[in-house]
């Protein structure tokens, strides 16, 4: 989320026609064509985000920018030349890092949350302890991920909260 992406497309000597078609999860589809013949490029329903990251003739890669959550879905290229049609086609993933946030409830337990992460965090503890974490989902597709730590010993002090996303790896310590 938030970074440029870009994705490449077969680039051929004697390109004559080149089209992205992109089919998101969420909204209607969208395309970008550019016809060597005219020199002209088109688009039908996309937004100002996504565009050529070169000038198509002479690199038909397509650009992302500010990638998010609506960008998820199918993108495919199709360059037509004399030789025949060739195709490439991505499936577009977007990765959301949770925000950590680790505090101690009202019961002096502390509480490990991963919040809006997209797919779910997994949350560890140490030292190891009794937590069942819990999840919410969230209408944008995120999820949150609480657990509260619950000691082996009462002698526990200090603990830390490891989250693992595959967008990032996090920890934190805290003592209640």
């Amino acid at each position: 989320v938030g970074d440029s992406s870009v994705l490449t497309c077969p680039h051929r000597p004697n390109i004559n026609l080149v089209t992205w078609k992109i089919s998101p999860k969420i909204g209607g589809p969208c395309t970008l064509g550019y016809r060597a013949d005219q020199n002209k490029t088109d688009r039908t329903n996309c937004s100002d985000s996504l565009n050529w990251k070169f000038r198509p003739d002479h690199d038909p890669a397509l650009e992302i920018q500010q990638v998010g959550i609506a960008h998820e879905g199918n993108y495919t290229c199709t360059v037509a030349e004399e030789e025949g049609n060739f195709h490439k086609t991505y499936h577009l993933t977007v990765l959301v890092p949770p925000r950590l946030t680790l505090y101690c409830d009202n019961h002096g337990n502390p509480v490990c949350e991963a919040a809006a992460g997209k797919p779910a965090a997994h949350i560890a503890w140490l030292p190891e302890g009794n937590s069942t974490p819990k999840e919410e989902g969230h209408d944008d597709g995120t999820v949150t991920v609480l657990s509260k730590f619950r000691a082996h010993s009462i002698n526990v002090i200090n603990v830390g909260c490891f989250v693992s996303h595959p967008a990032m790896n996090q920890s934190k310590s805290i003592a209640c």
